[in-house]
């Protein structure tokens, strides 16, 4: 990471090297914090953030889900997103919103302690490599399985992701690029930080939010451009031996963006390289967020 200039700190732009909290904060110990990832893209027009109002009513969501009084409005969280890109001087990068608990308590209930609230951006380019992005990447089935539904699935808190991040080392220790999750009954749910989907004989699914899989805003928007372009979406349960069937597969989510799967578990997915319905998608998400594409430029919030 790339350290910029200024991050948001409650209301206020802090240094980056000053935006520090104690070792005592709750967050740390317990992680106890929910957040958000956000890309911002250079277009023709100017620098444009994907979706960013829609990821800030999500932050908000999360923080009620988890009891946390987030003291700032949507509208005001989203112009604080861009005026921290604009005082970073980034014409493109990612954005990550953070509400947390800090000082205050230090137990089990949180009641007491402070609420804070930050917003980091900086430079980031492709999260699985620009070749995974052009050639597909190697992915492998986890032997961890994703969090049952003992918190919220679709709260973006930070203490859960510990169950991804363990799914992840796995994958990279054991020469794969990323994991792929199944769920507590053996249903694959998603990757370690993305949303899945499989292409086969010309349908396109992906699992449902149901088995614990992120209902993200860019698994969604994948799903509306595919069906703009005629191509029907089924949200299905999908087991081990789907993946070892399909004609394609790839990822999405704001790191990923769309990312093509050319191999699970040693196996070639089609023929090994990324097929025509992963490269439509691919095309339609770049076209998108640079400005190019006609349809949904609401999606599109300019900075």
């Amino acid at each position: 990471m790339e350290p910029t200039k200024y991050i948001w700190f409650d209301g206020e732009m802090v240094p980056w090297a000053d935006a520090n909290i104690h070792v005592l904060s709750h967050a740390l110990h317990y992680g106890t914090g929910v957040f958000e990832g956000i890309r911002a893209y250079e277009t023709p027009d100017g620098t444009a953030v994907f979706r960013l109002t829609d990821h800030m009513k999500r932050l908000r969501q999360s923080a009620k889900a988890y009891s946390m009084k987030l003291e700032w409005s949507v509208e005001e969280l989203v112009e604080a997103a861009k005026e921290t890109l604009r005082v970073n001087g980034l014409e493109s990068g990612y954005v990550r919103p953070i509400t947390f608990l800090e000082l205050g308590a230090l137990g089990l209930n949180p009641s007491g302690a402070r609420v804070r609230t930050a917003i980091i951006t900086w430079r980031w380019g492709a999260y699985l490599g620009e070749e995974g992005v052009k050639n597909g990447i190697r992915v492998a089935v986890s032997s961890w399985r994703r969090f049952p539904n003992t918190a919220f699935p679709n709260a973006k808190a930070t203490g859960t992701y510990i169950n991804s991040i363990l799914a992840k080392m796995e994958a990279v220790e054991n020469g794969f690029d990323e994991a792929i999750m199944l769920n507590q009954d053996g249903v694959i749910s998603e990757g370690s930080g993305e949303n899945l989907f499989v292409v086969r004989n010309g349908l396109v699914y992906t699992p449902p939010i149901a088995v614990g899989c992120l209902d993200g805003l860019t698994r969604d928007a994948i799903i509306r451009l595919l069906e703009d372009e005629g191509h029907t979406i089924v949200e299905k349960t999908l087991d081990r031996s789907d993946l070892y069937y399909a004609d394609e597969a790839f990822f999405t989510g704001t790191a990923a963006e769309v990312t093509p799967v050319r191999e699970v578990d040693n196996r070639a997915i089609g023929d090994g390289t990324p097929g025509p319905v992963t490269r439509q998608a691919q095309g339609l998400y770049a076209d998108l967020v640079s400005g190019k594409l006609d349809s949904h430029r609401d999606w599109l919030e300019y900075v």
